[in-house]
């Protein structure tokens, strides 16, 4: 989770992320979780900036060898 995401406004004074958004994104991430925790697999969430975290995800696991992302589309005005 990038702290960018959740802090300040966006537009017309409205929270980047409001309450009920923050939850849903919650559960969401909670049940994926659980999903892939029952085909034997797992999902690593951190909280941070992301180039910092996928560096340091990159560091501490060792022998990466593709980093795959998304970019997120941004309203053009």
């Amino acid at each position: 989770f990038d702290p960018r995401h959740y802090l300040g406004t966006h537009r017309y004074s409205w929270p980047k992320t409001g309450p009920h958004r923050l939850r849903f994104l919650l559960e969401s991430v909670k049940d994926l979780r659980e999903t892939l925790k029952k085909k034997g697999s797992t999902l690593v969430v951190r909280k941070g900036k992301p180039e910092d975290v996928v560096r340091d995800l990159i560091t501490q696991l060792g022998s990466v060898t593709a980093v795959v992302f998304h970019e997120e589309v941004r309203e053009v005005l």
